[in-house]
C-alpha cells in the first residue's frame, strides 16, 4: 500500500510524505532499483542532497553502469565537492569506454586532493589502471610508484608493477619490485611464486628454488643448476601427485630432452598436447625434439606450426618451405602452405600448392574448390567447369553445385554438356523455386543453335598461335 498512497502523494505535490512513504516501503525492499531512483529525485527536490547521493550510491553498488546514477551524482556534487564530481565523471567516462576523458577527469580529480593521502591512493590508482587499459604501460608504472612512495599495504599494487615491467621487458625491475614487496611483509604465495618464475626467467634458478614452495618449480629449478640426477628424484617423488597435470608432462619432456633421450620426451609432449593442444610451447618443444633427433623436416614443419600460432606469418612460410624442400608429397604441408600464402595475399603462390595437393590428392575438395575458383578469376571457364565436375564426385546430389556447372557450360555456349546439366538439377533438386527458372533454360535451349564461346585462355592461345 505504501507504494501507492507515495505515488498519490508526488502526484498532488506532496514530496515530504511522498518521501516518506517511499522510504517505508524502500526498508523492505532495498534492492528495488526503481524505488531507489524516486527516492532519489525526491530527496534532490527536498534539497536532500547527502541522503540523495547515498541513494544513487545504492544504485551503483548494484549496478555500476548505471549512467543515470553517475550523472546524478554529478549533479549534486558539481557546486560542492568537485573532487567527487570529477571522480564520478570520469567513472562514467570509464564504463563507456571513453578512456582518454576519464583520465583528464581523474587528473582533474588529483590536484584537489593534494594533502589527502588516501584519496590520492584511491585516484592514482585509479589512473593508474586506466593508462594500463590506454597501453600506456610507462604512465601506469608511474602512477603506481607513487602511490608506494606513501603507501605500502596493498600487494596488487607491487604485481601491477611487476607484470608492467614483465610487459616492458625489464626484468630487474620487476624482479627489484616483488622483493620490495616482502621486504615490506608480503609473502604471500602469489608474490613468492611471481618471483621465483623471475629469478629463473633471469638465469638465477639458485634463487628461485630457495623462495618457491611448488614442488614442480623446484624441479625446474633443479634442471636449470644442471643437477640432473636431483631433478629425476625429485620427478619420481612427483609421479603419483602431479600425473596428468600439463606442467608436469613439460618438466619430463624437458628433462628427457636434456638427456637426449628424444623419444621419451616427445612423448611427453604429445601428453602435454592432449591437454594444451596447437600451443606454441607444444610446438617449439616438439622443433627441438625432432632437432635433436636429427628429423629436419619435421623439425621445420613444428617451427612453422610454432610462428604461426605466434603471429609470425612470414617466418612460418619460410620454414613451411624448407619442410617442403624436404619432402615435396606431404599433403598436411602442402594444404598449409596453400592457405597461408593465400591468407598473406601470395594468391598465385598459393594456387600452385593447391595444384600440387590436388595432384596429392585428386579429390581434395578444398583445392578443387579453390582451383576452380582461380580460373573462374582468369576467365579459363573450361578448367573451372573441369575442376567443378571433378568436385561434383564427392557430393554427387550437390544441386546447387549442378546448377553452377550448368551455367558454365551455357556461359562457354557448350548445349549438350549445358542441357546434360540442368536435366540432372531437375532430376536432383525436385521442385523448387528455381526448378521453373531451369525448365524456361532448358526450352530455349532445345531451340537454338549455340556456338561454343571461347574462354580467355583460349583466346589467348589463339592469338599467339597464328602465322
Amino acid at each position: 500500500m505504501s507504494i501507492a498512497l507515495a505515488e498519490q502523494y508526488e502526484e498532488n505535490e506532496e514530496y515530504e510524505k511522498a518521501y516518506e512513504e517511499y522510504k517505508k516501503s524502500y526498508a523492505s525492499n532495498p534492492k528495488d532499483l526503481g524505488l531507489l531512483e524516486r527516492l532519489g529525485h525526491i530527496a534532490v527536490m527536498l534539497d536532500k542532497k547527502d541522503e540523495a547521493a547515498d541513494y544513487y550510491n545504492a544504485i551503483l553498488q548494484m549496478d555500476a553502469t548505471n549512467i543515470m546514477a553517475y550523472e546524478q551524482l554529478m549533479d549534486i556534487y558539481v557546486t560542492t565537492d568537485k573532487y567527487k564530481y570529477y571522480v564520478y565523471r570520469g567513472n562514467m567516462h570509464n564504463i563507456s569506454h571513453q578512456y582518454e576523458h576519464a583520465v583528464n577527469d581523474f587528473k582533474k580529480a588529483l590536484n584537489l586532493v593534494a594533502d589527502n593521502h588516501e584519496a590520492q591512493t584511491a585516484t592514482r590508482f585509479v589512473l593508474g589502471t586506466l593508462y594500463e587499459q590506454l597501453g600506456n604501460n610507462t604512465k601506469a608504472i608511474d602512477e603506481y610508484l607513487k602511490i608506494l612512495d606513501f603507501e605500502h599495504n596493498n600487494e596488487d599494487i607491487y604485481l601491477r608493477l611487476a607484470n608492467l615491467y614483465i610487459a616492458e621487458d625489464a626484468t630487474p625491475s620487476a624482479i627489484e619490485t616483488l622483493e620490495r614487496a616482502i621486504n615490506n611483509g608480503f609473502k604471500s604465495d602469489n608474490i613468492k611464486e611471481s618471483l621465483a618464475k623471475l629469478y629463473l626467467k633471469n638465469n638465477q634458478p639458485e634463487k628461485a628454488r630457495e623462495i618457491t614452495g611448488d614442488p614442480l618449480m623446484k624441479i625446474k629449478c633443479l634442471l636449470a643448476e644442471g643437477d640432473k640426477d636431483e631433478a629425476l628424484k625429485e620427478i619420481q617423488k612427483a609421479e603419483a601427485e602431479y600425473k596428468g597435470k600439463p606442467d608436469f608432462y613439460v618438466i619430463k619432456a624437458q628433462y628427457y630432452y636434456e638427456e637426449k633421450e628424444y623419444d621419451n620426451a616427445l612423448q611427453n609432449v604429445l601428453e602435454y598436447d592432449k591437454f594444451q593442444p596447437n600451443s606454441a610451447l607444444g610446438f617449439q618443444m616438439k622443433a627441438l625434439i625432432y632437432e635433436g633427433k636429427k628429423d629436419d623436416f619435421n623439425a621445420y614443419v613444428n617451427w612453422g606450426k610454432y610462428n604461426l600460432v605466434r603471429g609470425n606469418k612470414d617466418i612460418a612460410v619460410n620454414d613451411f618451405l624448407n619442410a617442403y624442400q624436404i619432402k615435396d608429397d606431404d599433403a598436411s604441408l602442402v594444404n598449409n602452405l596453400a592457405v597461408l600464402l593465400e591468407s598473406t595475399g601470395e594468391k598465385n603462390h598459393a594456387v600452385e600448392f593447391y595444384e600440387k595437393l590436388h595432384k596429392l590428392e585428386p579429390m581434395n575438395r578444398t583445392a578443387l574448390q579453390k582451383l576452380a575458383a582461380f580460373r573462374e578469376s582468369i576467365g579459363d571457364y573450361a578448367m573451372q567447369a573441369e575442376y567443378l565436375e571433378k568436385l561434383l564426385e564427392t557430393d554427387k546430389r550437390n544441386a546447387s553445385l549442378i546448377r553452377q556447372i550448368a551455367g558454365i557450360y551455357e556461359r562457354l555456349k557448350s548445349k549438350p554438356e549445358a542441357v546434360k546439366y540442368y536435366q540432372k538439377y531437375l532430376s536432383v533438386a525436385g521442385e523448387t523455386p528455381e526448378s521453373e527458372k531451369v525448365r524456361q533454360k532448358l526450352a530455349k535451349l532445345e531451340n537454338i543453335q549455340m556456338e561454343q564461346e571461347e574462354g580467355l585462355i583460349d583466346k589467348i592461345m589463339r592469338f599467339f598461335n597464328k602465322e
